[in-house]
């Protein structure tokens, strides 16, 4: 008896050590910072970016990591202290419940193991989380919400038109006041079922992507096995979605579903973290064609940092894609979309933004287009979309 009571007992402690370094030691490897900060930009650039009232981010994937957001970390690229130390307004808070083993950008099958499930052990999450997506993305929801509470008057959960106005003006008083929405990467945390849409929505979820790395119940991914468009269940997805107001984000949808979303959609949509082809030609990322009728649908593209979707030079490529949109159909469809702390090696952390703004003015930016891109276009399409 005191030899298996010893076995429980180092067993216990050989998973609380776990608990304690597995999940950082894993997101210091996925999630790289190529060059450290602190960032320096000349005088002109540092200071129109201090006149800039709003900067916003259309994707982190942050709460995956299980990282206390209200504390500054020594790895990552986000949480609220390097929100403040760049004056970044908002983020969009995006919940990724599932990761295909050797996830990559050409195909990847919805049947290969999920990466997600080991981290989701290795962090300590109750057992009911260990093996349902649904679980692990309403967990992730209510993280940040904990988060938000911790922070009191500092922070604001936006769900609705009215807390982002609150978030202005509130800002104009304080700005160390931060807001965060919620989404979801892959409409597979649904796991199949439509009265899952109104949990999210209920936990405070409003966005989704219908697909992520794979295939799932909605259709057909960029990067999974099929190409197909919406499916049955994800045609009902999309109404259900337009019917409460949760935007629908097209990053890393296949072409068809793309098609089939503009073409049924009511609503404009979102597309949080993307390259362009006309900079790096990739099937992860958006056509003219794309670009033209999301502008048409009065939808809103966030650049993403990494060079998976931009190329390398990352910083140059990421001020090309931006400058491609601006061309192609005008400025106010543009925004940032960093794919920050998403198992990417980005160039800058959130604190580095003044990098992106010295880039565009080196592009010959004027500072309309510039304020236009680091948060008003995201402030004016949720003013105007959110209910």
């Amino acid at each position: 008896m005191k030899k298996i009571l010893i076995f429980l007992i180092s067993l216990f402690l050989i998973y609380l050590i776990g608990i304690n370094t597995v999940p950082s030691y894993i997101e210091a490897q996925r999630n790289p910072v190529k060059i450290p900060g602190p960032y320096v930009v000349s005088a002109e650039a540092q200071e129109l970016y201090d006149r800039l009232d709003f900067i916003a981010d259309l994707h982190c994937d942050a709460l995956l990591w299980g990282r206390d957001l209200t504390k500054r970390g020594d790895r990552g690229h986000v949480d609220f202290p390097r929100m403040r130390e760049g004056n970044v307004a908002f983020e969009m808070f995006t919940i990724v419940s599932k990761s295909p083993a050797g996830q990559n950008m050409q195909e990847n099958s919805a049947d290969a193991f999920d990466n997600i499930t080991p981290l989701t052990i290795a962090k300590g999450e109750s057992p009911s989380n260990w093996f349902s997506l649904i679980n692990r993305t309403l967990s992730q929801a209510q993280a940040l919400d904990g988060f938000i509470s911790k922070e009191g008057e500092n922070a604001i959960l936006i769900k609705t038109k009215a807390d982002f106005e609150k978030l202005l003006q509130m800002r104009e008083s304080n700005p160390r006041v931060i807001g965060g929405m919620l989404g979801i990467e892959g409409g597979h945390a649904l796991e199949g079922n439509l009265e899952n849409i109104d949990a999210v929505y209920e936990a405070g979820i409003r966005m989704i992507g219908p697909t992520h790395f794979f295939d799932n119940e909605l259709g057909g991914s960029a990067h999974g096995e099929s190409g197909e468009g919406l499916s049955d269940f994800g045609k009902a997805a999309v109404k259900r979605m337009n019917e409460l107001g949760i935007f629908i984000d097209l990053a890393h949808s296949s072409p068809a579903i793309v098609e089939d979303v503009l073409n049924q959609s009511n609503e404009p949509v979102i597309v949080s973290h993307t390259g362009v082809r006309g900079v790096l030609d990739s099937q992860r990322n958006l056509s003219d064609e794309q670009i033209q009728r999301i502008a048409k649908n009065g939808g809103i593209i966030g650049i993403a940092f990494f060079d998976m979707a931009v190329g390398t030079p990352e910083i140059p490529n990421i001020i090309a894609s931006i400058k491609h949109v601006r061309d192609l159909v005008g400025i106010e469809y543009v925004a940032l979309g960093s794919d920050y702390d998403g198992s990417v090696a980005v160039p800058f952390d959130i604190t580095g933004l003044p990098l992106i703004v010295e880039g565009l003015l080196q592009a010959g930016f004027s500072e309309s287009e510039i304020r236009a891109v680091m948060g008003e276009n995201v402030k004016q399409f949720f003013l105007k979309n959110l209910r």
